[in-house]
């Protein structure tokens, strides 16, 4: 595991920048197996498996092999580099559990939307929020079993995002391909923010 501090030229240890962001999207895309493909800690996962109960509430028409669903959040960290520490917020996926995503959207930097491309539309509402919240995010297209039959630009046309967001196919499975999204979401945030500033200031 990376340090999560560095030494200064004096002998100082510096404490790393903490970067807040969300893994958002539709019930049963990866968000879960996302984050445990790439955090350094065990991560928190607050999977349950589904009863009886859940019939007619959560809608298992895209993923009919799914026996668990995150109940609250799913929590993970990596260490970016000496001077940044990345902390990972999953969404629960379902809609009797957006109530929570305001208050995890608190101070988070950005998102990741994850996509299906089997199933696009089940990430709109995720779009949707982060689009009327003004909160940069990029979208990772899931190719489940490493296949997918879309390129990167056919689901952004089909997605008809209304402010800029990169579109990066992954295999949330490997820890490598989870990571390149999360590096294009940072990119993103950075080149927005460096926009906004310059228009803050009249250039």
């Amino acid at each position: 595991m990376v340090s999560a501090s560095s030494e200064r030229p004096d002998g100082s240890v510096a404490m790393p920048t903490a970067l807040k962001i969300l893994v958002a999207g539709g019930f049963g895309v990866g968000k879960t197996t996302m984050i445990g493909s790439v955090s350094e800690v065990p991560p928190l996962e607050t999977d349950e498996y589904m009863t009886q109960a859940s019939l007619g509430v959560d809608d298992l028409a895209g993923t009919p092999d799914k026996s668990t669903t995150t109940v609250a959040m799913d929590f993970g960290r990596i260490t970016l580099d000496p001077d940044h520490v990345l902390y990972m917020f999953g969404t629960p996926g379902q809609d009797r559990f957006w109530f929570m995503w305001d208050d995890l959207a608190l101070g988070s930097l950005g998102a990741v939307v994850l996509a299906d491309p089997r199933r696009l539309t089940d990430s709109f509402a995720s779009v949707d929020f982060f689009e009327q919240r003004r909160i940069p995010f990029a979208v990772g297209v899931n190719c489940f079993y490493g296949r997918c039959d879309f390129s990167a630009e056919e689901v952004q046309t089909a997605m008809n995002l209304r402010t800029p967001a990169p579109v990066v196919m992954c295999d949330v499975r490997h820890r490598n391909s989870s990571k390149q999204v999360m590096l294009a979401l940072l990119e993103s945030a950075r080149t927005q923010a460096a926009q906004r500033m310059m228009s803050s200031h009249g250039g």
